[in-house]
């Protein structure tokens, strides 16, 4: 376990046949993928799930569970409803890590408007303000309303369209800096 709230675990995301399933019935979603990349990335067979879990472990190893893609649990469903995610965003090139930290959400269509991204986000920002991280970033795609107002629950301040990441990827950005992050 990653995290936890009252109502969610975030967890490692695993090789479960249960996890699998979940994971490629969230990322080969269109109405999940567009906001992702644009849709790259998105999943045509359900045999990409292994090697997507395997990536995100090995992505994300060397941060020893400080950073990385992690499920999105509630306590009573037994089964993830989505990723939230803390990492490095990556810079113009679109591949090499930068200091500047990102929170981030993929929930599955059936999971939204529950709040679950947010308590999600919120316990994975305390977390990294406990190890003296000054602010974190989100960074959502044009027209994404849904993000935009999880970002702004979370009491992130919207500073506008920034291509500093994602390759250069005009990008709406918000950020939340410690001394403003506050339990709700």
């Amino acid at each position: 376990m990653i995290t936890s709230t009252e109502r969610l675990v975030v967890r490692d995301w695993t090789e479960s046949p249960d996890d699998l399933a979940r994971i490629y019935d969230i990322y080969s979603r269109d109405e999940v993928m567009r906001w992702l990349g644009g849709g790259a990335g998105r999943m045509t067979d359900p045999a990409e799930a292994t090697d997507r879990v395997r990536s995100w472990r090995e992505r994300y190893a060397p941060y020893a569970g400080r950073w990385g893609l992690w499920a999105i649990e509630p306590r009573e469903a037994g089964r993830a409803v989505g990723s939230v995610l803390l990492k490095p965003l990556p810079g113009r090139d679109g591949v090499t890590p930068t200091d500047d930290i990102e929170v981030g959400w993929h929930l599955h269509p059936d999971a939204q408007g529950h709040g679950y991204a947010t308590e999600a986000a919120r316990a994975v920002l305390e977390r990294e303000f406990a190890t003296g991280t000054r602010q974190v970033y989100a960074v959502v795609m044009a027209g994404n309303e849904p993000s935009m107002a999880v970002a702004r629950r979370l009491g992130m301040t919207h500073v506008g369209t920034r291509t500093d990441w994602y390759g250069g990827a005009e990008l709406e950005t918000f950020v939340l800096r410690a001394a403003s992050c506050t339990a709700v």
